[in-house]
Order: C-alpha cells, then sequence, then structure tokens
C-alpha cells in the first residue's frame, strides 16, 4: 500500500541527530517517527494511548529501540485497524518477532 504523506502531521519522538535529519526531511506527515534512545523514561513509551491520539490514519515509524514500543498494544491497534500502519525496523525482543506481525503484513493498515 502506498500512503501520500504531502500536507500531513508528524511527530517525531527525539530531536537528536537523526530526528533532527528526519526532520528536515519528512515535513509534516501523519506519522509518529521515534528516533530516540532507550532510556527507562522511554521504555514502552509509545504506548495505546499514543497509538489511540495517532488515530486510524496515523503510522507510526521505529528506527530507534524495539522496547520504547508497547508492541503488544501495537499489535492489538492494527489488528483492529486504529492505527493506519507501522514502518518497524526493530522489535522489543530480536529476534523473536510477534506472530502477529509477520500475519499483519501485507494488510492495508500495516507495512
Amino acid at each position: 500500500m502506498v500512503f501520500k504523506l504531502a500536507c500531513k502531521r508528524i511527530g517525531i519522538v527525539g530531536l537528536g541527530n537523526i530526528g533532527s535529519r528526519v526532520a528536515r526531511r519528512l515535513q509534516a506527515m501523519d506519522a509518529l517517527v521515534v528516533c530516540c534512545a532507550l532510556t527507562n523514561e522511554a521504555h514502552h513509551m509509545i504506548n495505546n494511548k499514543v497509538m489511540m491520539a495517532l488515530g486510524q490514519k496515523g503510522i507510526i515509524v521505529n528506527v530507534a529501540r524495539g522496547a520504547i514500543i508497547d508492541e503488544v498494544e501495537l499489535v492489538k491497534c492494527l489488528v483492529e485497524g486504529e492505527i493506519g500502519g507501522a514502518g518497524l525496523d526493530v522489535f522489543e525482543n530480536e529476534p523473536n518477532v510477534p506472530k502477529e506481525m509477520y500475519e499483519l503484513q501485507g494488510r492495508p493498515n500495516a507495512y
């Protein structure tokens, strides 16, 4: 599935070196790009409340650490269509990826 990114809003978690570069390139879209360090405070920071705020057209892109996103909630939100999709470079318990993630591949609300 292809998403049009023009005229959308974006949130970036972590405006360090990588986050700042992402911000310059993406301008604004309906997405949350996660590129912050994994700290005690950041563990599962992207939870159900954050995902629900993104809404059904929102997309989460994680290029940081897997444990920043609550994967159980992510899978639930993807399966139930509560968020638009996810682009994941990492998972919380690599190499053990939740089987539901494989089942979601190719569906309109996941990529």
